[in-house]
């Protein structure tokens, strides 16, 4: 009986089936898994530098949001940082007096009567970026539209890269990376 044209094509010269052995089935699999295994621990770095920018560019926007809101309302609003019992940060900002709101161990906020919270960001110690606790609040005055004191605001994460936020007295904010490890971004000085 004649082969079909699809039978020619898949049949060798002595008439055998042919397709993989079992042999090279593992070879590719052990190939696969050792190339897998190279990029994974890349795909965990790009992962972690993406979310340190992330994280920077959004204390970023709240500084301004903080200034911003200090000049609309003419009143004080304060960014507080806090380490976290469960490990990781928080940073909020809020109206009132200095201590009027504080980070929970829980990952919220308390705030006393008179201070009204105006953001809550959790940094989870399982996200891999933490922000520094600052020792005093950084205080917005509405009035005078400055910030005191000046700070530098330190973003850090798991493995050793970081992005510093300086704080300068009319709320400007000047993003480095220490050692310049961090793409696109100065060294800091």
């Amino acid at each position: 009986m004649p082969h079909t044209h699809h039978q020619r094509r898949t049949c060798n010269r002595l008439g055998r089936w042919r397709g993989l052995s079992m042999v090279e089935l593992l070879c590719v699999l052990a190939i696969m898994a050792l190339l897998l295994g190279g990029a994974l621990p890349l795909l965990n770095d790009l992962r972690l530098g993406q979310r340190l920018q992330a994280t920077a560019a959004l204390l970023e926007t709240d500084i301004h949001f903080a200034r911003s809101s200090a000049i609309s309302t003419n009143q004080p609003v304060r960014l507080v940082v806090q380490a976290l019992q469960a490990g990781g940060s928080c940073y909020l900002l809020h109206t009132g007096t200095t201590g009027g709101c504080a980070c929970t161990g829980q990952g919220e906020a308390r705030c006393d009567a008179g201070s009204q919270l105006l953001r809550l960001e959790i940094l989870p110690a399982a996200a891999g970026v933490t922000l520094v606790s600052l020792a005093h609040p950084l205080v917005f005055d509405g009035r005078k539209a400055t910030v005191t004191p000046t700070a530098t605001l330190r973003l850090q994460s798991l493995d050793g890269r970081a992005i510093h936020q300086v704080v300068h007295i009319m709320g400007r904010v000047r993003s480095c990376s220490p050692a310049g490890r961090v793409g696109g971004l100065r060294p800091c000085q």
